[in-house]
């Protein structure tokens, strides 16, 4: 058996936890400052882990590559599996161009610009990173903006700045439940907290947006639209994710976002032509004039009911109930980990959920899209390889972040660093999403950072006396606000509208919303640590 320990340099708390950093250091490092790609930082991070497990905590060798090998086993199953299957939905309906139908069916909603990028960029955006995650709603939104006629820079900012109240709830719940599987603490518990932070942002995001898109005077005609977008969004997505489905919180707030602008008389009115002049500088793309059958149309949508449908299904206790059973809980080989009270950890037990997880709805779903999109079982299947080959890099970076973040929690090094931050007491309330917004800024991913930081959060939480769900809830929801600052997402959103080298510019623009937005979300935080907010808790 291996015991954890606490102090295991020099018998100082403080030394121990400067050794313990060291993995985290050189990812941040390897990411921020080197710009190395993320794939290479997390197997050198690995390395650095596993070193400082054997040599500075004294975990055998053995165990340390049996944690490390649990922790890429859980980033490809059901992490990676979730990501791939949802991606694979979405190829399948670029393939067959039931896409491209989808994309002239919000145009049509309204051509006020300003509402345009409310459809797009918040409630589509939303639905996309409900389903892929990972960049793909910054590319594809962008892209969209720019065929409506927007100027390349500022469709940019506007898809970036709109991806971040459904972050933590994206690719189907992936960083919410990495995050739960990290801590250990119970998956309902953590994304319940979540869902009581993100939605304030998203009441917040949408007058922001018509704001970036017109200025004062898209605030002052559109604030209405906007923040029923918002508020309708905010809504759904705290009732999914506190009494509905984690993997559901996003795709369900898209569609209450879009329903609210598509019922009220006001998003509907057409814009002024000064309004159009303004804003509308680019290309017009020429197939937005072209009409597509209603047949088509509701085809188009049907994947993303299909989703819902299924998920829906999946949450009938009787239902529930008989996929739980296909779950496999066993003894993970040669792990015999102790807490440093003697007791056994939580992660020499393996859960392998076949059945009851996100990624097998979704492919469940995605089999009935292609039999809906009239897809070829040989075309759906060499989709899916396609769409493991266009993942390799991210499944090779996700994998070796966990199983860095499974060898730093198994050896004591993340129970160590929180100790030694927990000395921040109250303030860490203020500090928790600080650090997440950090980990992401410099990663590009909510899963990530909760993966790097999720469990340092909760030990420094239980020691300072704060709620430790309330901490790591709080770690991926000021990490969300991280993602429109990324480098990751920065030159994804420059490649996707042809504005390479150009990250720089984009910075400038996103950053002070950024930063404004984190403080917010800090304050939050703070209050619900308190008497002030407190209510708002679970």
């Amino acid at each position: 058996m291996y015991v954890q320990q606490l102090e295991p340099v020099a018998d100082s708390l403080g030394l121990s936890a400067l050794v313990a950093t060291l993995p985290l250091v050189t990812v941040l490092i390897l990411l921020g400052v080197v710009r190395m790609k993320a794939h290479h930082a997390g197997l050198i991070g690995l390395a650095v882990a596993a070193l400082v497990a054997w040599l500075g905590y004294g975990m055998p060798v053995g165990q340390t590559l049996s944690g490390a090998a649990q922790g890429v086993l859980f980033g490809l199953f059901p992490i990676m599996w979730i990501v791939v299957n949802a991606l694979w939905v979405y190829r399948m309906t670029v393939r067959t161009r039931h896409f491209d139908i989808l994309r002239r069916s919000f145009g049509r909603l309204s051509d006020d610009p300003r509402i345009q990028a409310l459809v797009i960029a918040f409630c589509f955006g939303a639905l996309l990173e409900a389903l892929a995650g990972f960049g793909a709603p910054v590319a594809i939104c962008a892209v969209m903006l720019v065929a409506l006629g927007f100027d390349p820079v500022r469709a940019a900012v506007v898809a970036l700045v709109a991806n971040t109240a459904p972050v933590a709830f994206g690719a189907m719940g992936t960083p919410v439940v990495t995050l739960a599987q990290v801590t250990g603490l119970p998956l309902d518990s953590v994304a319940s907290v979540v869902g009581r932070q993100t939605p304030l942002l998203a009441v917040v995001v949408p007058l922001v947006l018509v704001g970036l898109v017109d200025g004062r005077r898209g605030l002052r005609e559109t604030w209405v639209p906007a923040l029923a977008c918002g508020a309708a969004f905010a809504v759904a997505q705290f009732v999914a994710s506190n009494h509905l489905s984690v993997q559901l919180a996003d795709i369900v707030a898209a569609l209450a976002g879009a329903a609210a602008l598509v019922a009220l008389p006001h998003a509907r009115r057409p814009a002024a032509e000064s309004v159009r002049v303004a804003v509308l500088t680019g290309a017009r793309s020429e197939d937005l004039d072209e009409t597509d059958p209603r047949r088509e149309v509701l085809r188009a949508y049907a994947p993303y009911a299909l989703i819902v449908a299924v998920f829906s299904i999946g949450q009938i206790p009787a239902v529930k109930d008989q996929l739980v059973k296909a779950t496999r809980v066993f003894d993970w080989p040669f792990l015999d980990v102790a807490a440093p009270g003697g007791q056994p950890v939580s992660g020499n037990m393996f859960s392998l959920p076949l059945v009851a997880t996100g990624g097998t709805l979704v492919l469940l779903a995605g089999l009935l899209t292609a039999a809906v999109l009239g897809v070829h079982a040989r075309v759906a299947l060499r989709e899916w390889a396609a769409t493991v080959h266009e993942l390799r890099f991210a499944i090779l970076t996700v994998t070796s972040v966990l199983a860095l973040a499974y060898v730093m929690n198994l050896s004591g090094q993340a129970a160590t660093i929180g100790h030694f931050v927990a000395a921040a007491g109250a303030g860490l309330a203020f500090l928790s999403p600080v650090l997440g917004w950090f980990g992401v800024a410099v990663s590009g991913s909510d899963t990530s950072a909760n993966a790097l930081f999720g469990a340092l959060q909760v030990t420094a939480a239980q020691q300072s006396g704060l709620s430790p769900e309330l901490l790591a809830a709080a770690n991926s929801s000021g990490g969300v606000l991280g993602k429109m600052i990324s480098p990751q997402n920065l030159t994804i959103a420059c490649a996707a509208v042809g504005l390479k080298g150009r990250e720089g510019d984009l910075l400038r623009k996103v950053l002070p919303w950024s930063i404004g937005l984190l403080l917010v979300m800090c304050l939050i935080v703070v209050g619900q640590s308190t008497v002030v907010l407190g209510w708002m808790l679970p």
